[in-house]
């Protein structure tokens, strides 16, 4: 990592780090989240940081411990009552998150080949079990990536989310845990991911409904049908990972280009109503770095990333850190 993305991450530890190793989403009550703790130990193996993973770890481990399997609670609301008998108080809901435990397990994999310590590697392998065993399902031709393991499976179809599909874990994964169903998971994945697209700027919405009954693809309800904070993570895990879903960058660059100086932060994917306010500096720093995947230069390929200085909460901060990772581990200069 370049000194910039170090200072980066030092500042994103100073302001959205709690001395107890509580990754805390100043954005949103100050609350905690599987995905957010995942995100920090990640970027902590990224920066050969071991003292702040190990303190992340810990306070995962004391708070979002699941007592049935090997998951994790998602959310954390600091002097909340518990969210179910036997739960750690803050803890307002024990379902789990499955982008959360997918992050948490790719850091502990590389924590455990970049620090030599296998109960790290261990710890990785119990949640590829869990994950096969309670977020798996089949519909239709497809298999399919649950995003939590209650509620989103529905009598008259799935609830999806396509930014869960976190390539990069489920590549390590597939090494840690031997199934062939990873790779249907992925396979079938692109396959979601390249046809779950919708509106004037062909994207993907930050979640999606499968029908048991034609097996057809459409924004669920009960959620805006928009492209925006959740789906920004598509072309993150796109790029990272090399996967090829149907020009899924060009598609976000499309929309991005067709506006003028400031980027919208969304777009309904049914009505083409954009948002009225711009986008954050995460929400750049991933179309930046579609940019720099795609042929030919563009303003947004050639200009500088995003700072964490530039990010006013800790999920803009965070995007903009594994926008950079990814960047640097794809060598896309």
């Amino acid at each position: 990592m370049t000194d910039p993305d170090r200072a980066d991450w030092l500042l994103f530890r100073e302001r959205f780090i709690a001395p107890e190793g509580r990754v805390v989403d100043t954005g949103n009550q100050n609350c905690s989240h599987s995905e957010g703790q995942g995100y920090g130990m990640l970027l902590a193996v990224a920066h050969d940081d071991q003292p702040t993973f190990d303190l992340l770890l810990g306070w995962t481990r004391r708070n979002l411990t699941r007592r049935s399997d090997s998951l994790h609670a998602w959310r954390f609301l600091p002097g909340a009552a518990p969210g179910a008998p036997r739960s750690v108080a803050g803890v307002t809901d024990t379902n789990n998150a499955t982008d959360g435990d997918l992050m948490i397990a790719l850091a502990l994999a590389r924590a455990a080949i970049r620090w030599g310590r296998m109960e790290h590697l261990n710890a990785a392998v119990a949640i590829g079990r869990d994950v096969l065993r309670l977020l798996v399902r089949s519909i239709g031709t497809r298999t399919v990536l649950l995003p939590a393991a209650f509620g989103f499976d529905k009598p008259d179809g799935l609830v999806i989310n396509p930014s869960y599909y976190v390539f990069p874990a489920l590549d390590v994964l597939d090494e840690l845990v031997p199934s062939p169903v990873w790779a249907r998971l992925k396979s079938d994945g692109v396959k979601l991911l390249t046809e779950a697209r919708f509106g004037r700027w062909n994207l993907p919405p930050d979640w999606l409904f499968i029908s048991r009954t034609d097996f057809g693809l459409a924004p669920a309800p009960g959620w805006p049908p928009r492209f925006s904070y959740d789906a920004i993570r598509v072309p993150l895990h796109v790029a990272w990972s090399g996967v090829d879903i149907g020009g899924i960058g060009d598609s976000v660059l499309q929309f991005w280009s067709s506006h003028g100086p400031m980027v919208p932060a969304w777009v309904d994917l049914n009505t083409g109503e954009t948002a009225h306010y711009g986008a954050n500096a995460g929400q750049i720093a991933v179309a930046m770095l579609a940019a720099r995947c795609c042929t030919g230069p563009t303003p947004l390929a050639t200009g500088t990333m995003p700072s964490v200085r530039d990010a006013r909460d800790y999920y803009a901060a965070a995007l903009v850190l594994l926008a950079r990772l990814a960047s640097s581990e794809t060598r896309i200069a």
